[in-house]
Protein backbone atom coordinates (compact mmCIF):
# COMPACT_ATOMS: atom_id res chain seq x y z
CA UNK A 1 0.00 0.00 0.00
CA UNK A 2 2.63 2.88 1.04
CA UNK A 3 4.52 1.30 -3.10
CA UNK A 4 1.49 2.47 -4.15
CA UNK A 5 1.32 5.94 -2.23
CA UNK A 6 4.25 6.47 -3.57
CA UNK A 7 3.84 5.55 -7.16
CA UNK A 8 0.76 7.42 -7.43
CA UNK A 9 2.11 10.37 -5.18
CA UNK A 10 5.32 10.79 -7.45
CA UNK A 11 3.52 10.29 -11.04
CA UNK A 12 0.73 12.68 -10.06
CA UNK A 13 3.44 15.43 -8.63
CA UNK A 14 1.83 15.32 -5.09
CA UNK A 15 4.20 15.53 -1.76
CA UNK A 16 2.82 14.93 1.82
CA UNK A 17 1.29 17.72 3.17
CA UNK A 18 3.01 19.60 5.84
CA UNK A 19 1.45 18.93 9.68
CA UNK A 20 0.82 21.92 11.54
CA UNK A 21 -0.39 20.64 14.57
CA UNK A 22 2.34 19.93 16.73
CA UNK A 23 -0.01 16.96 18.13
CA UNK A 24 -3.25 15.59 16.97
CA UNK A 25 -5.21 16.40 19.85
CA UNK A 26 -7.64 18.81 21.53
CA UNK A 27 -4.66 20.39 22.90
CA UNK A 28 -2.69 20.62 19.53
CA UNK A 29 -5.83 22.44 18.17
CA UNK A 30 -6.26 24.79 20.69
CA UNK A 31 -2.18 25.85 20.66
CA UNK A 32 -2.90 26.20 16.88
CA UNK A 33 -5.86 28.19 17.37
CA UNK A 34 -3.64 30.82 19.75
CA UNK A 35 -1.00 31.27 17.40
CA UNK A 36 -0.57 33.38 14.84
CA UNK A 37 -1.22 30.99 11.74
CA UNK A 38 -4.75 30.89 12.49
CA UNK A 39 -6.46 34.12 11.73
CA UNK A 40 -9.53 31.78 9.79
CA UNK A 41 -12.28 29.34 11.52
CA UNK A 42 -14.78 28.29 9.64
CA UNK A 43 -17.70 26.40 11.50
CA UNK A 44 -19.71 23.25 10.48
CA UNK A 45 -22.65 22.45 12.37
CA UNK A 46 -25.57 20.53 13.06
CA UNK A 47 -28.47 19.73 14.85
CA UNK A 48 -26.10 17.89 17.61
CA UNK A 49 -25.51 21.01 18.73
CA UNK A 50 -28.91 22.43 19.39
CA UNK A 51 -29.94 18.50 21.45
CA UNK A 52 -29.30 20.27 24.78
CA UNK A 53 -31.77 23.27 24.10
CA UNK A 54 -34.49 20.47 24.01
CA UNK A 55 -34.65 20.36 20.52
CA UNK A 56 -33.98 16.78 18.80
CA UNK A 57 -31.69 15.67 16.43
CA UNK A 58 -32.83 13.91 13.30
CA UNK A 59 -31.18 10.31 13.02
CA UNK A 60 -30.67 9.08 16.41
CA UNK A 61 -32.39 5.98 17.04
CA UNK A 62 -35.18 6.38 19.66
CA UNK A 63 -34.77 9.59 20.29
CA UNK A 64 -34.31 11.62 16.94
CA UNK A 65 -36.70 13.40 15.02
CA UNK A 66 -37.49 10.79 12.43
CA UNK A 67 -38.25 7.96 15.02
CA UNK A 68 -40.98 9.85 16.60
CA UNK A 69 -43.47 11.04 13.61
CA UNK A 70 -45.82 8.22 13.87
CA UNK A 71 -48.58 10.21 14.99
CA UNK A 72 -48.39 12.43 11.80
CA UNK A 73 -49.16 9.09 9.99
CA UNK A 74 -46.64 9.73 6.98
CA UNK A 75 -46.07 7.34 4.38
CA UNK A 76 -42.30 7.33 5.99
CA UNK A 77 -40.44 10.06 7.77
CA UNK A 78 -38.41 11.76 5.56
CA UNK A 79 -41.92 12.66 3.82
CA UNK A 80 -42.26 15.67 6.05
CA UNK A 81 -39.95 17.44 4.66
CA UNK A 82 -40.83 16.31 1.39
CA UNK A 83 -41.71 19.84 -0.83
CA UNK A 84 -44.54 17.25 -3.07
CA UNK A 85 -45.90 16.06 0.13
CA UNK A 86 -45.90 19.12 1.57
CA UNK A 87 -48.18 20.88 -1.23
CA UNK A 88 -50.41 18.40 -0.90
CA UNK A 89 -50.73 17.71 2.86
CA UNK A 90 -49.12 20.74 5.02
CA UNK A 91 -50.98 20.16 7.99
CA UNK A 92 -48.30 17.41 9.30
CA UNK A 93 -45.19 19.79 8.89
CA UNK A 94 -47.22 22.63 10.32
CA UNK A 95 -48.29 20.70 13.48
CA UNK A 96 -44.21 20.12 13.79
CA UNK A 97 -43.22 23.61 13.41
CA UNK A 98 -45.11 24.40 16.48
CA UNK A 99 -43.56 21.55 18.29
CA UNK A 100 -39.91 22.93 17.09
CA UNK A 101 -41.10 26.46 16.42
CA UNK A 102 -38.19 29.39 17.08
CA UNK A 103 -38.23 31.70 20.35
CA UNK A 104 -39.14 28.13 22.47
CA UNK A 105 -35.59 27.41 23.15
CA UNK A 106 -32.21 29.12 24.28
CA UNK A 107 -29.00 29.05 22.30
CA UNK A 108 -26.60 25.93 23.98
CA UNK A 109 -23.57 26.65 25.05
CA UNK A 110 -21.69 25.43 20.92
CA UNK A 111 -23.74 28.80 20.11
CA UNK A 112 -22.06 30.66 22.35
CA UNK A 113 -18.72 29.37 21.63
CA UNK A 114 -19.30 29.87 17.93
CA UNK A 115 -20.21 33.58 19.20
CA UNK A 116 -17.09 33.74 21.09
CA UNK A 117 -14.85 32.78 18.07
CA UNK A 118 -16.44 36.01 16.77
CA UNK A 119 -15.87 38.23 19.41
CA UNK A 120 -12.21 36.97 19.54
CA UNK A 121 -11.48 38.00 15.37
CA UNK A 122 -11.55 34.05 14.35
CA UNK A 123 -15.02 33.13 12.91
CA UNK A 124 -14.96 33.43 9.32
CA UNK A 125 -18.44 32.02 8.69
CA UNK A 126 -20.49 29.45 10.58
CA UNK A 127 -22.35 27.25 7.71
CA UNK A 128 -25.29 25.47 9.96
CA UNK A 129 -27.09 22.74 8.60
CA UNK A 130 -29.91 23.85 11.65
CA UNK A 131 -33.21 25.54 10.97
CA UNK A 132 -34.01 26.59 14.58
CA UNK A 133 -32.81 29.60 14.28
CA UNK A 134 -30.70 29.37 17.83
CA UNK A 135 -26.79 30.69 16.05
CA UNK A 136 -29.16 34.13 15.47
CA UNK A 137 -30.26 34.11 18.88
CA UNK A 138 -26.64 33.68 20.29
CA UNK A 139 -25.79 36.99 18.48
CA UNK A 140 -24.21 35.70 15.32
CA UNK A 141 -25.49 37.97 12.02
CA UNK A 142 -27.21 37.54 8.79
CA UNK A 143 -22.71 37.75 7.18
CA UNK A 144 -21.24 35.58 9.96
CA UNK A 145 -23.88 32.82 8.89
CA UNK A 146 -24.62 30.26 5.71
CA UNK A 147 -28.14 28.97 6.72
CA UNK A 148 -27.41 25.57 4.34
CA UNK A 149 -30.96 24.54 4.70
CA UNK A 150 -32.69 27.01 5.07
CA UNK A 151 -34.05 28.85 8.18
CA UNK A 152 -37.47 29.78 9.92
CA UNK A 153 -36.33 33.33 9.48
CA UNK A 154 -38.27 34.44 6.70
CA UNK A 155 -41.19 32.73 4.99
CA UNK A 156 -42.45 33.37 1.26
CA UNK A 157 -45.35 32.38 -0.50
CA UNK A 158 -44.83 29.09 -3.16
CA UNK A 159 -47.11 30.47 -5.84
CA UNK A 160 -44.50 30.19 -9.37
CA UNK A 161 -45.38 33.72 -9.72
CA UNK A 162 -46.08 34.85 -6.23
CA UNK A 163 -43.17 34.27 -3.96
CA UNK A 164 -44.73 37.78 -1.45
CA UNK A 165 -42.16 37.87 1.84
CA UNK A 166 -43.61 36.96 5.16
CA UNK A 167 -41.69 37.61 8.63
CA UNK A 168 -40.70 35.46 11.38
CA UNK A 169 -43.62 36.59 13.19
CA UNK A 170 -46.44 36.54 10.71
CA UNK A 171 -45.73 32.84 10.52
CA UNK A 172 -45.46 32.15 14.36
CA UNK A 173 -49.23 33.53 14.68
CA UNK A 174 -50.57 31.71 12.03
CA UNK A 175 -48.66 28.80 13.18
CA UNK A 176 -49.96 28.91 17.06
CA UNK A 177 -53.65 30.12 16.20
CA UNK A 178 -53.55 26.60 13.95
CA UNK A 179 -54.47 28.31 10.88
CA UNK A 180 -52.18 26.86 7.37
CA UNK A 181 -50.70 29.45 6.26
CA UNK A 182 -52.05 31.18 3.29
CA UNK A 183 -50.38 33.66 1.39
CA UNK A 184 -52.30 37.39 1.68
CA UNK A 185 -51.96 38.05 -2.11
CA UNK A 186 -52.89 34.80 -4.03
CA UNK A 187 -53.98 32.69 -1.37
CA UNK A 188 -51.27 29.89 -1.81
CA UNK A 189 -49.57 27.96 0.83
CA UNK A 190 -46.29 30.12 2.90
CA UNK A 191 -43.49 28.15 3.92
CA UNK A 192 -40.74 29.13 5.94
CA UNK A 193 -37.36 29.42 4.17
CA UNK A 194 -36.49 26.16 5.00
CA UNK A 195 -35.01 23.41 2.14
CA UNK A 196 -37.28 20.73 1.84
CA UNK A 197 -36.20 17.52 -0.43
CA UNK A 198 -36.65 18.40 -3.81
CA UNK A 199 -35.57 21.66 -3.47
CA UNK A 200 -32.19 23.54 -4.37
CA UNK A 201 -30.02 25.14 -1.49
CA UNK A 202 -29.44 28.99 -0.98
CA UNK A 203 -27.28 30.46 -3.78
CA UNK A 204 -25.54 31.65 -1.01
CA UNK A 205 -24.22 28.51 0.01
CA UNK A 206 -22.49 27.57 -2.88
CA UNK A 207 -20.75 31.40 -3.35
CA UNK A 208 -19.94 31.78 -0.03
CA UNK A 209 -18.46 28.39 0.22
CA UNK A 210 -15.94 28.99 -3.30
CA UNK A 211 -14.85 32.10 -1.24
CA UNK A 212 -14.57 31.08 2.26
CA UNK A 213 -13.13 27.55 2.05
CA UNK A 214 -9.45 28.43 0.02
CA UNK A 215 -8.67 30.55 3.06
CA UNK A 216 -9.61 28.53 5.89
CA UNK A 217 -6.79 27.91 8.73
CA UNK A 218 -9.16 25.75 11.22
CA UNK A 219 -12.27 23.90 9.73
CA UNK A 220 -14.32 23.06 13.79
CA UNK A 221 -17.17 20.35 12.84
CA UNK A 222 -19.54 20.11 15.65
CA UNK A 223 -23.12 17.81 15.89
CA UNK A 224 -23.73 16.36 12.32
CA UNK A 225 -23.68 12.96 10.86
CA UNK A 226 -22.02 14.48 7.61
CA UNK A 227 -24.52 12.48 5.33
CA UNK A 228 -26.83 14.83 3.77
CA UNK A 229 -24.67 16.59 0.37
CA UNK A 230 -23.58 19.04 -0.65
CA UNK A 231 -22.99 20.23 2.71
CA UNK A 232 -21.11 17.20 3.93
CA UNK A 233 -18.73 17.92 1.09
CA UNK A 234 -17.49 20.81 2.39
CA UNK A 235 -15.45 18.99 5.23
CA UNK A 236 -12.83 18.50 1.69
CA UNK A 237 -12.98 22.03 0.37
CA UNK A 238 -10.50 23.38 2.45
CA UNK A 239 -6.59 23.23 1.55
CA UNK A 240 -4.88 19.99 2.16
CA UNK A 241 -2.91 21.29 4.85
CA UNK A 242 -5.38 22.76 6.93
CA UNK A 243 -6.47 20.87 10.22
CA UNK A 244 -9.78 19.43 10.66
CA UNK A 245 -11.27 19.22 14.53
CA UNK A 246 -14.54 16.75 15.03
CA UNK A 247 -16.80 17.31 18.17
CA UNK A 248 -19.47 15.14 18.15
CA UNK A 249 -21.20 11.77 19.48
CA UNK A 250 -19.04 9.82 16.97
CA UNK A 251 -16.61 9.55 14.27
CA UNK A 252 -17.76 10.69 11.02
CA UNK A 253 -16.96 12.25 7.30
CA UNK A 254 -14.36 9.60 7.05
CA UNK A 255 -13.76 8.44 3.29
CA UNK A 256 -12.50 6.11 0.81
CA UNK A 257 -11.69 8.66 -1.40
CA UNK A 258 -8.51 8.37 -4.07
CA UNK A 259 -7.34 11.43 -2.08
CA UNK A 260 -7.05 9.14 1.14
CA UNK A 261 -6.32 6.26 -0.59
CA UNK A 262 -2.78 8.20 -1.10
CA UNK A 263 -3.03 9.35 2.45
CA UNK A 264 -2.88 13.48 1.60
CA UNK A 265 -6.88 14.11 1.91
CA UNK A 266 -10.59 14.09 0.92
CA UNK A 267 -12.71 12.27 3.82
CA UNK A 268 -11.60 12.74 7.28
CA UNK A 269 -8.48 10.38 8.14
CA UNK A 270 -7.89 9.95 12.55
CA UNK A 271 -7.17 6.92 13.15
CA UNK A 272 -4.23 5.48 10.05
CA UNK A 273 -0.80 5.77 10.16
CA UNK A 274 -1.23 8.63 7.61
CA UNK A 275 -3.48 10.99 9.77
CA UNK A 276 -1.85 14.27 9.58
CA UNK A 277 -4.47 16.65 10.12
CA UNK A 278 -7.96 15.37 11.66
CA UNK A 279 -8.86 15.69 15.25
CA UNK A 280 -11.81 13.74 17.00
CA UNK A 281 -12.98 14.51 20.31
CA UNK A 282 -16.27 12.21 21.25
CA UNK A 283 -18.78 13.01 23.14
CA UNK A 284 -21.51 15.96 23.98
CA UNK A 285 -21.12 18.46 22.11
CA UNK A 286 -21.43 21.33 24.92
CA UNK A 287 -18.74 19.19 26.89
CA UNK A 288 -16.37 19.31 24.16
CA UNK A 289 -16.79 22.96 23.38
CA UNK A 290 -16.24 23.38 27.04
CA UNK A 291 -12.75 21.38 27.05
CA UNK A 292 -11.91 23.29 24.27
CA UNK A 293 -12.68 26.73 25.65
CA UNK A 294 -10.65 25.15 28.86
CA UNK A 295 -7.52 24.26 26.26
CA UNK A 296 -8.12 27.89 24.98
CA UNK A 297 -8.24 29.77 28.20
CA UNK A 298 -11.91 30.90 27.82
CA UNK A 299 -13.90 28.65 29.72
CA UNK A 300 -14.65 31.01 32.24
CA UNK A 301 -15.35 33.78 30.35
CA UNK A 302 -17.85 31.14 28.04
CA UNK A 303 -18.91 30.30 31.11
CA UNK A 304 -20.20 34.16 31.81
CA UNK A 305 -21.46 34.39 28.71
CA UNK A 306 -23.98 31.49 28.64
CA UNK A 307 -25.01 32.47 32.00
CA UNK A 308 -25.45 36.92 30.80
CA UNK A 309 -27.41 35.65 27.76
CA UNK A 310 -29.27 33.38 29.15
CA UNK A 311 -30.22 35.59 32.16
CA UNK A 312 -31.36 38.28 28.91
CA UNK A 313 -33.96 35.83 27.11
CA UNK A 314 -35.72 35.37 30.82
CA UNK A 315 -35.98 38.11 30.91
CA UNK A 316 -37.22 39.14 28.01
CA UNK A 317 -39.67 35.99 27.95
CA UNK A 318 -40.80 36.97 31.55
CA UNK A 319 -41.58 40.78 29.91
CA UNK A 320 -43.21 39.60 26.90
CA UNK A 321 -45.61 36.99 29.31
CA UNK A 322 -46.27 39.61 30.91
CA UNK A 323 -47.72 41.67 28.08
CA UNK A 324 -49.49 38.83 26.92
CA UNK A 325 -51.62 38.77 30.01
CA UNK A 326 -51.96 42.07 29.84
CA UNK A 327 -53.65 42.02 26.50
CA UNK A 328 -55.90 39.28 27.57
CA UNK A 329 -57.00 40.90 30.54
CA UNK A 330 -57.74 44.13 29.15
CA UNK A 331 -60.00 42.29 26.39
CA UNK A 332 -61.85 40.02 28.87
CA UNK A 333 -62.43 43.54 30.78
CA UNK A 334 -63.57 45.24 27.53
CA UNK A 335 -66.31 42.07 27.09
CA UNK A 336 -67.27 42.97 30.54
CA UNK A 337 -67.85 46.18 29.85
CA UNK A 338 -69.85 45.51 26.55
CA UNK A 339 -72.30 43.10 28.49
CA UNK A 340 -73.03 45.99 30.98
Amino acid sequence: MDFLRTLFSRTLGISTPEKVLDELSLEGVSKFMLSEKCKNVVCMVGAGISTSAGIPDFRSPGSGLYSNLQKYNLPYPEAIFQIGFFKENPEPFFALARELYPGQFKPTICHYFIRLLKEKGLLLRCYSQNIDTLERVAGLLSDDLVEAHGTFHTSHCVGTFCKAEYSLSWMKEKIFSDLIPKCEKCNNLVKPDIVFFGESLPSRFFSTAKSDFPKVDLLIVMGTSLQVQPFASLVSKVPINTPRLLINKEKTGEGETFLSFLGLGGGMDFDSDKAYRDVAWLGNCDDGCLALAESLGWKAELEELVKKEHAAIDAASQKSEKKTEQKEETKTDQKEEKKE
